[in-house]
């Protein structure tokens, strides 16, 4: 019988397994190496760090996230970009609660992040970037100011706000969160129109 094979995916999902369970705090190479009864060899020969991994990790969750709000976006649907989160979250709540009580400070806090994942994080924000800015074009008429801090509270702060309470207690964000956040949206889009 050969050795086990231990992969990238592998180390992310304990890594994300162990985040879950105690915060990115609790992700250390020692947590990660004993939940896959993996030598550490193994580890250090798929990451430069721990904050390589939390990084890897942070982008991943950050990415599945963000598909269906950039979809939602380009489809010209800034309600159906509002209500990602809540929906995504029922889905996905380790994820969420992951995105929702931690920023990408908590994951990685120190170190040389590997060009690669510099790359990823700097493209992740352009693109959320853009779809703030094209959203506010598209609501209020143009992309100046007060016109992409109108879009940032209506897409993004409002639903975070909105389901961090949830998250925190481990549970779903009930239909009154879309609610909500759709009165919010129609209140600050619909009168600006």
């Amino acid at each position: 019988m050969g050795r086990p094979l231990y992969d990238n995916a592998g180390f992310l999902e304990a890594a994300r397994l162990l985040a879950s369970e105690g915060g990115p705090a609790a992700v250390t190479v020692d947590s990660v190496a004993n939940r896959l009864r993996a030598p550490k060899g193994s580890f250090y020969h798929r990451f430069a760090s721990r904050d390589v991994l939390l990084g890897q990790l942070w982008l991943k969750l950050v990415l599945g996230f963000q598909v269906g709000f950039v979809a939602a976006i380009q489809a010209g649907d800034g309600l159906a970009a509002a209500l990602h989160l809540p929906r995504w979250a029922r889905e996905h709540l380790e994820d969420a609660r992951l995105l929702s009580l931690y920023s990408r400070h908590d994951f990685v806090q120190g170190g040389d992040w590997p060009d690669e994942l510099k790359k990823g994080v700097r493209e992740q924000a352009e693109r959320l970037e853009q779809c703030v800015a094209r959203f506010s074009r598209e609501a209020f008429g143009r992309a100046s100011t007060p016109q992409i801090l109108r879009s940032r509270f209506v897409l993004l702060e409002v639903p975070v706000a909105a389901v961090k309470g949830h998250l925190a207690r481990r549970e779903a964000p009930p239909p009154l969160v879309d609610e909500l956040i759709t009165r919010t949206y129609r209140a600050i889009v619909d009168k600006c129109e």
